[in-house]
């Protein structure tokens, strides 16, 4: 029983949890929402960019395309946001000053365009090519037929996947704590990773956790949302007299 009691103050200390709930909800949620949407703007803006490079005529075009996809999808987030925290800190302590989130935002980003490219890029090709065909035939040029006719279907097709991508963004957010940040900068999980270390006790932690989890589920459900109405469509609208059984004549009646 002792043992039971001891489990769930190091992980459920309402004290503890009290403490910490002020500045994970005036610092922690707010930078953890900035980094992530921010971050997911500008990955989708070049996403975008990496998807028509990718699927272009020419090989100059989307060979590159290619290579930078492999390359931020194959390295783990941590190490591109090393990379490019560590590496540009000299550079960016010139512009901005002793702030990392401009980095890590930069970081965050190239990794989304990587996965943002491939889901836009899936989503295009699957456009079926008799609509590009007959675009054409209406006297479409290519890049008209692309903006206005195939990636419009595209992106539809693909919006349950765009929204998984944002909620792994929302959580990858958590690693910028690895670049060092102010007291006015942190995220939740630094501020939950702060107070733990201070009390000894993990409470803290797991609320940082839970409001992950407040954040990530709803956008979970969302997506389920989509994907049905994309599967399935609006429910059409029936009157009384359509929804009623159809009524033969009878014998007599005819």
């Amino acid at each position: 029983m002792d043992e039971l009691k001891t489990l769930w103050d190091t992980f459920f200390n309402a004290d503890s949890m009290r403490q910490a709930l002020p500045d994970m909800l005036m610092t922690g949620l707010p930078n953890t929402l900035i980094l992530s949407a921010i971050s997911g703007l500008i990955g989708t803006f070049f996403g975008m960019l990496l998807a028509v490079a990718g699927i272009a005529r020419t090989r100059w075009l989307r060979w590159p395309a290619r290579v930078y996809t492999d390359i931020f999808r194959g390295l783990p987030a941590v190490v591109t946001i090393l990379l490019i925290g560590v590496g540009l800190a000299p550079l960016g302590l010139q512009i901005w000053g002793p702030n990392p989130y401009p980095l890590g935002i930069l970081a965050l980003s190239l990794i989304a365009a990587a996965y943002i490219g491939e889901i836009f890029r899936s989503g295009i090709q699957s456009v079926d090519a008799g609509q590009f065909e007959a675009s054409r035939a209406l006297g479409f040029s290519y890049p008209a037929a692309m903006l206005l006719v195939i990636i419009p279907q595209g992106i539809r097709r693909v919006l349950p996947a765009l929204v998984n991508q944002f909620i792994a963004l929302v959580k990858d957010s958590s690693l910028v704590y690895f670049l060092g940040l102010l007291a006015s900068q942190r995220e939740l999980f630094r501020i939950g990773q702060d107070s733990a270390a201070n009390t000894g006790n993990e409470s803290a932690l797991v609320l940082a956790g839970l409001l992950y989890l407040v954040l990530t589920v709803p956008l979970t459900h969302f997506v389920n949302y989509i994907d049905q109405r994309l599967r399935h469509g609006r429910r059409p609208m029936t009157s009384p007299a359509e929804e009623s059984p159809l009524l033969l004549p009878s014998e007599g009646n005819r």
